[in-house]
């Protein structure tokens, strides 16, 4: 672990708003990926220019959701960034007392959505440079269960808990210099009630 706040619970409408932009997302997570960069690394990452992105990286520090990070370089003009906590955490309850807000969750969790189907899209796209042990191990499918909503939210706790331990895992293997054979993997869940 790194002694961060776990899933930092946003609550206020204005942070929110700073993260559900779309390019502050993907230099959120970029970020998250990379645990330490400067403004110049993440533009190169997201093909943007250095202003614009140091100018979006200030946006989501005023909101708490990124800090700077110690200089990882001699260069005392770079500004090194990091994730301000391990994750965040948006609730449904912390929206619904006005309509401003329900809306403005329902166009963050849509944005979240459709970047997080982009970067399955890319994988689909890229699955045959992969090779076979990684698309062996990739997955995807669909699960239709019968539950009630206090099921629905154990369920979520117990996926969440063996999320973390599997991160924390690799934290710890990649910190003691275990990276071969290391990739980035996503894990996106959606768990919601539907009817036919």
């Amino acid at each position: 672990m790194t002694g961060k706040e776990r899933d930092r619970r946003i609550t206020d409408l204005g942070t929110l708003k700073a993260l559900a932009h779309p390019l502050r997302m993907r230099l959120a997570r970029a970020l998250t990926i990379a645990r330490v960069a400067t403004a110049s690394q993440l533009a190169e990452q997201v093909d943007e220019a250095v202003s614009l992105v140091s100018y979006h990286l200030r946006k989501l520090a005023e909101h708490g959701l990124i800090e700077e990070a110690e200089p990882q370089s001699a260069d005392g003009r770079e500004r090194w960034w990091q994730p301000a906590s391990d994750g965040v955490s948006i609730r449904d309850e912390d929206f619904r007392d006005a309509p401003e807000k329900a809306a403005a969750l329902t166009a963050a969790s849509r944005l979240f959505f459709e970047q997080r189907a982009d970067m399955y899209r890319r994988f689909l796209d890229e699955r045959a440079h992969w090779g076979t042990a990684w698309n062996a191990a990739a997955e995807s499918s669909e699960s239709s269960m019968r539950l009630t909503a206090d099921e629905l939210a154990e369920l979520d706790k117990e996926m969440l808990a063996l999320l973390r331990r599997y991160d924390e895992h690799g934290r710890a293997a990649d910190a003691a210099g275990d990276t071969e054979g290391r990739e980035n993997v996503a894990v996106h869940t959606y768990a919601f009630p539907f009817r036919i």
